[in-house]
């Protein structure tokens, strides 16, 4: 069964690299229902399906990275987002609060992540966000870097 790496990745059933990463397919699987969790979780934690997509909209657009672009967008579409979060999911700035806090957050985890600190955290909850939300957002943050980071080593893998 294809998932959403191999799909991001540009992989089909018949690909070598689809049939290597079956090797281990308790990391296929996993990244499969990490990524179920932190989009689709059964408790959203107050985080809306549109808004998590948002994020993780904000996030591949900020990697440029194509395939998850589309995708993204054409899931986040079929949820009829206000123009506020549109902004904020093609990665532009953003002024009204909580997204400008939460812009602020993703842009910088996602582009110098080494720059992060408490004091990150400490504003998002300073705008409004509570704990089990910012843990929520930080878990859809890791994994959609880590999606697109995985899927990008897909595709260059396939130029060898």
């Amino acid at each position: 069964m294809i998932d959403a790496i191999d799909k991001a990745a540009g992989l089909a059933a018949d690909d070598a690299l689809y049939a290597t990463r079956r090797f281990r397919p308790e990391f296929v699987q996993g990244a499969e229902l990490c990524r179920l969790s932190v989009l689709h979780p059964e408790n959203d934690q107050g985080l809306s399906a549109d808004w998590r997509l948002a994020v993780a909209l904000r996030i591949v657009t900020l990697n440029a990275d194509e395939a998850l672009m589309a995708e993204y967008r054409a899931q986040l579409a079929a949820l009829t987002p206000d123009d506020t979060l549109l902004a904020f999911a093609s990665a532009a700035p953003v002024s009204g609060e909580p997204l400008a806090t939460l812009a602020r957050h993703v842009d910088r985890v996602t582009l110098t992540p080494g720059e992060a600190e408490a004091g990150d955290i400490t504003r998002l909850a300073a705008a409004g966000f509570n704990n089990p939300q910012i843990v929520a957002l930080s878990e859809l943050i890791a994994f959609v870097n880590f999606q697109t980071k995985v899927a990008s080593g897909l595709r260059l893998m396939r130029l060898l």
